[in-house]
């Protein structure tokens, strides 16, 4: 193929440069809505297929190639959500949303080295994992329009283009969306007192200390674990902070002497990571309402944790 040259060759390259640079929003955007990484990466990259399978003229046509990339992402997310039901019918034990670390090791690495698609979104609270677990009870047209909406500011009249549906209608799937993430998920303790309850924790884990641990949860809080049929986990979720106590110590028993369980960010808040023979075998998220750990969230599903084989980032607190 024949590359344009002179002034036609700067305009090619700084339009390459602005759909690529698309790309950190559209992987970020696909995360929030499908809860999976791998499966955000694929559906970005059926998204610039789609981008390149045009012809040049019909992509210099494109007033503003963001909006075009944006509106296909959502749309492939769609899709596999509307798809996703039937999938999480056959899953093996309880779905949990992929964790991601936050890698600040990769600062400062060296030229060359391929970035992971969790450094490219953005750690705030339309990541963490109760507002994500929050995202599973919504039908796929309530999860689009809040977060397009809320987290990434479009408006209604440009989600009401994205999705085909009038802009009062897009308005009442955010707001219905809204009503319910409130319903859900209280207002979370500021994230140092929560540092302070998963160190507690993990000490009360690591020592067995139930009557600790007990103390720590919240009387009605719920254990969830996932292991996708490829690592053993709970497959029903642990309700009552005294049951996941007993739980947990019993678990501690049974883990081998060699296991560690360090500190690290979870989804931009604070969790723990469980490594065995320098490799990642479980990731720990919490959510902590009124200084009590209502939810944990355990993911043992190595395909769920290939952001972590580097061992996610900071080194233990």
């Amino acid at each position: 193929m024949t590359q344009p040259s002179g002034p036609e060759h700067e305009r090619y390259d700084t339009d390459l440069r602005a759909v690529i640079s698309e790309r950190g929003q559209l992987i970020g955007l696909a995360y929030r809505l499908l809860g999976s990484l791998a499966e955000a990466e694929d559906a970005v990259q059926e998204t610039y297929a789609r981008w390149y399978t045009m012809s040049r003229p019909q992509r210099d046509a494109i007033e503003s190639p963001g909006a075009w990339l944006t509106t296909v992402a959502t749309r492939v997310c769609l899709d596999l959500l509307g798809s996703a039901r039937a999938r999480r019918e056959r899953y093996v034990g309880k779905w949990i949303p992929e964790p991601l670390p936050e890698r600040t090791a990769w600062v400062g690495a060296p030229a060359g080295t391929a970035a992971d698609p969790a450094d490219r979104v953005t750690m705030d609270e339309s990541v963490g994992m109760a507002f994500l677990v929050a995202l599973e009870s919504m039908t796929p047209a309530q999860r689009v329009a809040l977060i397009l909406h809320d987290v990434f500011r479009y408006s209604f009249a440009e989600i009401a283009e994205i999705t085909g549906r009038t802009a009062p209608a897009c308005r009442q799937l955010a707001s219905s969306a809204r009503r319910r993430v409130r319903a859900l998920r209280p207002a979370e303790a500021p994230a140092a007192r929560q540092a302070v309850l998963v160190r507690d924790f993990r000490q009360a884990w690591e020592a067995r200390d139930i009557d600790a641990l007990v103390g720590l949860l919240d009387p009605d809080a719920t254990f969830t674990a996932d292991g996708g049929g490829l690592a053993r986990a709970a497959l029903h979720p642990i309700e009552g902070g005294p049951r996941i106590a007993r739980y947990l110590a019993t678990l501690a028993g049974r883990t081998p002497a060699n296991l560690i369980i360090l500190e690290r960010t979870v989804n931009g808040r604070p969790g723990l990571m469980a490594q065995w023979e320098g490799a990642t075998v479980a990731v720990f998220a919490f959510d902590v309402v009124d200084d009590r750990i209502r939810s944990v969230w355990a993911v043992r599903n190595p395909d769920k944790l290939r952001s972590w084989r580097g061992g996610g980032g900071q080194e233990a607190v």
